[in-house]
């Protein structure tokens, strides 16, 4: 059954889990609103671990007819794909000394353990983005590179504060974010859990960009009047456009660079439709989630490793028409 984060957070056994994924939960609105559909179970050799399904590419076209004439025929396409599920996580060694260190609220078990989850939450978003198997065999293709070419990419769109400097100048950029959203399908089924509060509800998208570049969409819908404001999942502010939550995805682990960068001024945005229909995650059945494995110190030897891993999970887009990606945007 698919799953959200809060879904399997009111399932876990211990009281480390539970924290780890309200940690992931609070830090991240992209994870908080993750439906993970967990259905893949190994082949009959168990040597894999594949998320098969078909992706819809173009729907079909209907017309009147004249009488005594035939339908244009016409035809919706679509694409066997199958992912491979990878698991996602690190790992760190401590010294029993240090580890007994300091008061526990602070010790280094805990310090190394919220780090490795910052870098892991983090790692998933920059995958799902911009993972590429011709670079790197052991990640998955990310949405850069699945939306390329696609009816919902876009390019060129300059909405600097040097440029954008009147209302109707806003107006004027607003049209042509509105016709390229306007190519993008939201969810009709959400996590298909209807009832809970937990689950995934119908409809839910957002606008990803990093710091800079949503400061400028926000700007833009102000100037426009359009700007909305509200909360999120545990009572902290958000704002949106016409449905759509304006997510910051932030820093990468090393807080030194945007997950989406900026280059000369020039950075693009994601549109993300969330739901089983939409943008999702598969998971292994049966398996956690996410585990969070700390340190044996009751076990012989001086030096134990502690371990995050997440998964095996995979991205998922059952429709190119369920996300979109604007390229080269002057910020």
């Amino acid at each position: 059954m698919p799953v959200t984060l809060a879904q399997a957070q009111v399932n876990t056994q211990s009281d480390i889990d539970y924290a780890v994924y309200d940690n992931f939960r609070r830090n991240s609105w992209f994870w908080d609103h993750l439906v993970f559909d967990d259905t893949v179970t190994p082949g009959s050799t168990g040597a894999s671990l594949t998320y098969s399904y078909v992706r819809k590419l173009t729907g079909a076209t209907a017309a009147p007819r004249a009488i005594n004439s035939e339908y244009i025929p016409s035809k919706a396409t679509r694409q066997q794909v199958a992912n491979s599920l990878i698991p996602l996580g690190g790992s760190y060694e401590l010294d029993r000394v240090i580890a007994q260190l300091g008061p526990a609220a602070t010790s280094e078990i805990i310090f190394q353990s919220m780090e490795l989850q910052i870098a892991a939450r983090i790692r998933l978003v920059r995958e799902s983005l911009y993972g590429d198997t011709s670079v790197d065999a052991t990640t998955f293709n990310g949405l850069s590179k699945v939306l390329t070419g696609s009816l919902t990419e876009s390019t060129t769109l300059d909405i600097s504060a040097a440029t954008i400097n009147t209302q109707a100048l806003a107006n004027t950029a607003l049209d042509k974010i509105d016709l390229w959203l306007s190519n993008i399908i939201p969810s009709n089924v959400g996590g298909m859990t209807p009832g809970d509060p937990n689950g995934l509800p119908v409809g839910v998208r957002a606008i990803c960009g990093n710091t800079r570049s949503i400061l400028r969409l926000r700007n833009l819908f102000r100037w426009a009047t359009l700007l909305q404001s509200g909360v999120d999942n545990f009572d902290q502010p958000v704002m949106s456009y016409n449905g759509w939550t304006l997510v910051d995805l932030g820093n990468n682990a090393d807080n030194a660079s945007p997950i989406i960068p900026t280059t000369a001024n020039v950075t693009e945005f994601y549109a993300i439709c969330f739901g089983m229909d939409s943008f999702h995650m598969a998971s292994a059945a049966g398996v956690p989630l996410m585990r969070d494995l700390p340190p044996r110190f009751d076990l012989p030897g001086a030096v134990k490793l502690g371990e995050l891993e997440i998964g095996p999970i995979a991205p998922v887009l059952k429709s190119v028409q369920a996300c979109g990606v604007y390229r080269s945007v002057t910020v």
